[in-house]
């Protein structure tokens, strides 16, 4: 059994790791909050710019060769893997992990592509371009670029053979890393990656480009999603949209109307569009992920916290107990004592 001053010492050191974990706790909230800010900031952006694409729609058919536009047979896909830079964040960046081996292990998935925004007035008609493919006769070959420090370890262990051979079959490599998803703060600092995206799709090193990250639903909620960037797609863009809307819904904003003209030519408007839109989708997944990290290692921080409280109140109850079994035995042994010299 643990003596008294042993028990003091552990009700000293989970008080103290109770500190910290409650001081973590509350630099998660705060940071939190400002994630979630920056996502309701880029809402009116993301709604005029799909607005604009609505309404010029039927300028999508002479444009049909625009390259971000383009559907090909899926042969070589680029994930986009966003993640945290730290840990003690629970699940977060497993579910991310897993997300990943479900999408190597049905590859036949990937080979979907989404309808693109120039089929906007048939959508209701026309079911997603591409057929599933049996695995068998799949030759995929899935590249990555990682935002965080965890999504790199976490795709250099999926590329392990010893560790998942559909992986090696697929035969992906890490194109691009950063480290430090927190540096994607504003608008402009998402350039760097779409321009990396975008140059790599117009040169059709890829027929896909996703992204894989955590959508912020709530405090307590959130959830693993995957996107498809390009080519363009009508679906995913307004996911990601309602995304927003959902958050801005929890926090009691109303979306605000806004009417607008179109200069110059619709073809020229689309030309400018195009990249903003794709910047927005990867800098919606990074700010969404970011909100849900800091959401998860709150939550995380607050059951270490609410854990350690309950193991110092056990470990005091301990003590008390062995301190008054002590004080008993001690008036005992005076009693005896006295007794004998009587």
């Amino acid at each position: 059994m643990a003596s008294s001053l042993d028990i003091k010492r552990r009700i000293r050191s989970i008080n103290s790791t109770k500190k910290i974990t409650k001081a973590m706790e509350m630099v998660s909230a705060a940071k939190m909050r400002r994630a979630v800010a920056s996502v309701l900031a880029i809402r009116p952006y993301a709604h005029a710019a799909w607005s604009v694409l609505t309404n010029l729609s039927k300028a999508f058919e002479e444009f049909s060769g625009h390259g971000f536009l383009e559907i090909r047979p899926v042969k070589n896909v680029l994930m986009i893997v966003v993640t945290s830079n730290r840990g003690l964040c629970g699940s977060f960046n497993t579910q991310i992990a897993k997300k990943i081996r479900e999408e190597i292990a049905n590859p036949e998935k990937l080979t979907i592509n989404r309808i693109g925004v120039r089929k906007i007035e048939s959508l209701g008609t026309k079911s997603p371009i591409g057929d599933l493919v049996p695995k068998d006769s799949l030759d995929l070959k899935i590249d990555f670029i990682t935002i965080g420090k965890k999504g790199e370890a976490i795709v250099r262990r999926l590329g392990n053979p010893a560790r998942n051979a559909a992986h090696s079959a697929a035969g992906g490599d890490i194109i691009a890393t950063f480290p430090d998803g927190a540096a994607f703060s504003v608008a402009n600092d998402i350039k760097p990656l779409s321009k990396i995206v975008m140059d790599a799709y117009l040169a059709k090193k890829y027929d896909k480009v996703v992204v894989i990250y955590t959508d912020y639903v709530s405090a307590v909620t959130q959830q693993t999603r995957i996107r498809q960037i390009l080519p363009i797609s009508k679906i995913d863009i307004e996911k990601q949209i309602a995304e927003m809307d959902v958050v801005a819904k929890e926090y009691g904003l109303a979306e605000a109307k806004v009417e607008y003209k179109i200069e110059p030519s619709p073809q020229e408007v689309l030309e400018f569009i195009f990249p903003r839109l794709i910047e927005m989708q990867l800098f919606h997944g990074v700010l969404e992920s970011a909100a849900s990290e800091h959401s998860a290692r709150m939550v995380a921080m607050k059951s270490a916290t609410d854990a350690a409280g309950e193991m110092s109140e056990d470990l005091t109850l301990a003590y008390n107990q062995i301190r008054q079994g002590k004080i008993t035995q001690e008036i005992a042994e005076i009693s005896a004592g006295r007794a004998a010299l009587e």
